[in-house]
């Protein structure tokens, strides 16, 4: 196979192209301050920089490979220098791709040293191969590694779920913030990766292998760079006309009793729900009760604070669009769902679709009848 592969021009310009791309992928997230994707966004200082590592991993290990791929000849070598390639892998490749989506979920800080005590018997394995040029241990690191990624992808799933349940209860806007559709989409191409792997023995296989690096680094430079830090959307303080007067702990438990009638003061009446990325801490704090009793009431009502500020905005879209074609006014369902507190379109028609159980074009097209 390493025969072909020297003598095939393209080849060798398509592995230089993946590695000028790292390079620049890395550099890009490393030095610029700038949102080159997402100008209005600014993603997770810590994902940026994993992410950079994460990219830098690829260049390292494609320069070593262009030694079995380009310059060593010897089978002996040849053998060798993919044993080293493999532990490099190890310790760089299979813990920071986990360390990566782990920077996404931004709930809550994660620590990292569960991710080195996961890839040690891997590190260790490997290492024994590469001191005894062996690959007897192989069968068991492969079954160890499709163990860990098993176990990996069920620890994401819960976490996925219990991210999700944070974000519903505490922000009303979720655009740039939800991550499971790249997590599904990121494991599939890891899966790809992972696969080719361990199978591929051709030249097919190094290209498609390459191809598969071209689009992870793509779809995750896109990614990181277009979700938001949500460390830096933490409620600023609200101007003194939306705000309820500051209660003392006396006064608590009234105020707990009397949630209902303050969010419909303090929220409805005032149409608090139309400003965007409104969080569960500024409506708590225009309301005038503490955030776990805010959220609280919500948990015994049955909904997620999401859900509570949807109802609102799409109550809202029905009546202007009723005011609108009461007056005869010509409009766009695109201007009322912003009118109704949507900075986009889609999460409104997702989110209308769920309240009507129908979309808003049908909704539209019935209530024309």
């Amino acid at each position: 196979m390493y025969d072909q592969i020297r003598g095939d021009l393209f080849y060798i310009m398509l592995y230089t192209a993946v590695i000028v791309m790292a390079i620049l992928a890395s550099c890009y997230l490393l030095f610029r301050k700038g949102n080159a994707f997402a100008a209005d966004i600014t993603p997770p200082v810590r994902l940026r920089r994993w992410t950079a590592a994460f990219f830098a991993v690829f260049v390292v290990n494609h320069v070593w490979y262009m030694g079995p791929l380009f310059f060593i000849t010897s089978s002996d070598d040849v053998h060798l220098a993919n044993l080293v390639g493999g532990l490099i892998d190890c310790l760089t490749f299979f813990p920071l791709a986990i360390i990566v989506l782990f920077c996404m979920l931004q709930d809550r800080r994660r620590p990292l040293w569960p991710v080195a005590v996961m890839v040690m018997p891997l590190v260790v394995g490997m290492v024994w191969c590469v001191v005894t040029c062996s690959e007897v241990l192989f069968p068991v690191l492969i079954g160890y590694l499709l163990l860990m990624s098993i176990g990996l992808i069920v620890y994401m799933v819960f976490a996925l779920r219990q991210y999700g349940r944070w974000l519903r209860d505490n922000y009303a806007d979720l655009e740039h913030k939800e991550v499971w559709q790249s997590f599904v989409v990121l494991a599939i191409i890891l899966l790809v990766f992972l696969i080719y792997t361990l199978t591929g023995d051709d030249q097919t296989f190094e290209y498609i292998l390459q191809l598969i690096v071209v689009v992870l680094i793509g779809y995750l430079l896109w990614r990181v760079e277009t979700l938001s830090d949500l460390s830096l959307l933490q409620p600023q303080a609200l101007p003194a006309d939306e705000r309820a007067t500051e209660v003392t702990e006396d006064d608590l438990p009234a105020v707990r009793d009397n949630i209902g009638e303050l969010l419909q003061q303090h929220c409805v009446d005032a149409r608090l729900y139309l400003q965007h990325d409104l969080t569960v801490a500024q409506l708590a704090q225009a309301v005038g009760v503490n955030r776990l009793y805010l959220s609280q009431y919500f948990s015994r009502q049955g909904l997620s604070y999401n859900a509570y500020i949807n109802d609102l905005r799409i109550n809202h879209f029905v009546s202007l669009y009723q005011e609108a074609v009461a007056a005869q006014r010509s409009f766009t369902a695109q201007q009322l769902a912003h009118d109704s507190g949507y900075q986009s379109y889609s999460t409104f028609s997702l989110a209308f679709k769920q309240r009507m159980g129908q979309t808003v074009t049908a909704w539209i097209r019935n209530a024309d009848k």
